[in-house]
């Protein structure tokens, strides 16, 4: 508001703010739309660019901060002191998850043999979690379970239908008169953490298949859903069960949630400590073989992770690239400053390269669902290692940004600090660095064909550029030389590896996928000219002279 004192004196004209971030189609991603048609799914396309233009609308942007605003609350009693342990949920996260549900960004992908579906899946997952992170969880949940359910095939034609219904029905109810399901996950306890085995949560038989489970989860990820995959130790050992919230006959089933956790970021999602009291659970998989069963979920969910953490880049990415269009300092617009064009141009690359490979992965998934023995030990081998790496890089690229708006990037409405909470997380779920640097070492030592898969896809850029022949000559020798050494020696390498495999991947395929100055730029500053990695301890904007910085900042507008 301007407002005119006595003597015509003006106190107060707001000028060169930039306007609001809205109105735009999130899924105007050029290495997003490059990555889809390529990887048989242009087919989805239309849809991706209607759930864009809805991602990026000021309703769901208001929608989003509703729902963190406004955080899950635990009702453990009614008023007459009756347990019911339910999560209360503001009306914005419903009509987020309803969107996410209808679209088909859980488990339908499943229900279709469809060339390309699992990465039309991961690209609307991608597009829609830039509009709110924190209800992708159980929608991450609910599409990795499946694969890990059908190592129980009664089950899975029991529930697998639910599951993949595009219908939200939320509520607490018996889960085989929903509409639709959604299923959430709880392995860690307080003693063990990533140390499953550890767990002391028991399941004793019950007769007609059943088990009663007695025990407690230090994290149980989204529990208001209607089904959730477990641990527990039975006689043979740790074993993977499936328990309903409600029982068939529409009583509780003894789950307790103790209380919410009050969690750093992903506020908008409830995650609770839960005890189990003799509550009713069925076997999936060979009892005694729990982790090798529900390892088939945390894949999937390890590849949500690595496609949160591209989301995140890009947002980040976008939202300083639009400050900096609008937005003028000495005599200038922000982007037209070299020192700020150098940032930008950093950030649009660290985007670019994420994306590319997130969805790399994506259609190696989508083909190992479909039976690709080669594309199924790729991923085995190239994921751990880039979820590794990327959902790293995603804290450093929102503080970079956050910087680029100064100090109305610390400010809650620049959407910025949200991201800035919300970064760290998607490092530690399902993994946190240690645990998928060492996994990486399991992967490259367990995984028939998956060495030999990384050097086909990595030398399917042979020729390009020098300096990507010689670090990939390096890295290959670097495995032989893991794959030598003592355990200890090994583990010490392991991190090193994780990151240099990442980053090696997504210079053959930016190589081979991306235009001249993505891929220039790439490699002149993320390989060292003696084939080494340049390393991530080189600060944002120090890119090397002579790259197209224009046209990489392009790529980050708002369209």
């Amino acid at each position: 508001m301007t407002r005119t004192l006595h003597g015509g004196r003006v106190t107060h004209e707001v000028t060169n703010q930039v306007p609001p971030l809205a109105g735009h189609d999130v899924a105007a991603d050029q290495a997003l739309l490059a990555a889809v048609a390529s990887h048989e799914a242009a087919w989805a396309l239309a849809e991706l660019r209607q759930i864009g233009t809805l991602a990026g609308s000021a309703e769901v942007t208001e929608l989003a901060r509703l729902a963190n605003e406004n955080p899950p609350r635990l009702r453990t009693h009614d008023a007459r002191g009756h347990r019911i342990d339910e999560v209360e949920f503001h009306p914005a996260w419903h009509q987020l998850m309803s969107t996410a549900v209808r679209r088909g960004l859980h488990a339908a992908p499943w229900a279709t043999g469809t060339p390309g579906a699992h990465v039309a899946r991961a690209a609307k997952f991608y597009v829609w979690a830039q509009a709110e992170a924190g209800h992708g969880c159980p929608i991450s949940m609910t599409y990795s379970v499946v694969p890990a359910l059908r190592h129980a095939p009664d089950l899975a034609a029991r529930f697998e239908p639910l599951l993949a219904s595009t219908r939200y029905d939320p509520g607490l109810r018996p889960p085989d008169g929903k509409a639709g399901l959604l299923c959430g996950m709880a392995m860690t306890e307080k003693q063990g953490g990533s140390d499953v085995r550890a767990n002391t949560t028991r399941a004793e038989p019950a007769g007609a298949g059943s088990y009663l489970v007695t025990g407690h989860k230090w994290f149980c990820s989204a529990p208001m859903c209607d089904l959730f995959l477990i641990l527990a130790q039975t006689s043979e050992g740790l074993t993977c069960f499936l328990l309903p919230r409600v029982l068939p006959d529409g009583t509780r089933n003894g789950m307790r949630l103790q209380r919410l956790k009050d969690k750093l970021g992903n506020r908008s999602n409830a995650s609770a400590e839960v005890e189990y009291d003799d509550a009713v659970a069925w076997p999936v998989g060979e009892p005694g073989r729990g982790v090798a069963t529900i390892i088939e979920m945390v894949s999937s969910t390890r590849l949500d992770c690595l496609l949160g953490s591209a989301a995140s880049i890009r947002q980040a990415a976008v939202q300083a690239a639009h400050h900096a269009a609008h937005r003028r300092a000495f005599g200038a617009r922000l982007a037209d400053q070299p020192a700020m064009t150098a940032v930008l141009a950093d950030l649009a690359l660290e985007s670019e390269a994420a994306t590319t490979l997130a969805f790399r992965l994506a259609a190696a998934a989508d083909r190992a669902a479909r039976g690709d023995a080669a594309e199924a030990a790729l991923l085995r081998i190239a994921l751990p290692a880039a979820k590794h790496w990327v959902c790293k890089r995603a804290p450093a690229v929102v503080v970079e940004a956050l910087e680029c708006l100064g100090g109305n990037g610390y400010v809650e409405e620049s959407v910025l600090p949200r991201l800035y909470r919300d970064a760290p997380l998607n490092s530690i779920w399902e993994g946190s660095g240690n645990v998928t640097a060492l996994d990486l070492l399991r992967a490259l030592a367990r995984t028939p064909g998956g060495v030999e898969a990384l050097a086909a896809e990595l030398r399917l850029a042979t020729g390009v550029d020098g300096r990507l022949d010689r670090a990939v000559g390096g890295l290959l020798g670097d495995l032989a030389g893991v794959a030598a050494a003592e355990p200890a020696t090994a583990q010490h390498e392991a991190r090193r590896l994780a990151g240099q495999l990442t980053m090696l991947l997504q210079a053959a395929l930016l190589a081979r996928c991306a235009p001249t100055a993505v891929s220039d730029a790439f490699l002149a500053s993320r390989l060292a000219g003696s084939g080494a990695l340049a390393g991530p301890g080189v600060s944002f904007g120090t890119l090397p002279p002579g790259l197209d910085l224009a046209s990489l900042v392009g790529r980050t507008r708002a369209g």
